[in-house]
């Protein structure tokens, strides 16, 4: 169980979570989520900052591909972030679009 006291939409991101599979239940302030044996890979989108690197650890760890959009957030808050998980091993890539060019 997580709760929120800071900022009221923090739990936006959990539908796209949801979307792969994840068990989470979010009301108000409240998330409970409950373990599930694995992710699979879908399309998501990234809200924000750190949404959007769940989506990516998330995409990392699902079975199947995972294409995460509406990643500016991602690219102004971590820098190389491509480059880094591919230094760990992972399978990513970074397809740019018209508006990250």
């Amino acid at each position: 169980m997580i709760v929120e006291n800071i900022w009221e939409s923090r739990f936006q991101y959990t539908d796209e979570l949801i979307k792969m599979g994840a068990n989470i239940s979010a009301h108000g302030s409240t998330a409970v989520i409950t373990g599930v044996d694995a992710l699979s890979g879908s399309p998501v989108t990234s809200h924000d900052l750190r949404a959007g690197a769940a989506m990516i650890i998330a995409g990392l760890v699902a079975h199947g591909t995972t294409e995460v959009t509406s990643i500016s957030h991602i690219l102004r808050g971590y820098e190389n972030i491509t480059e880094k998980f591919k230094g760990l091993g992972a399978d990513i890539e970074w397809i740019k679009d018209d508006e990250e060019k």
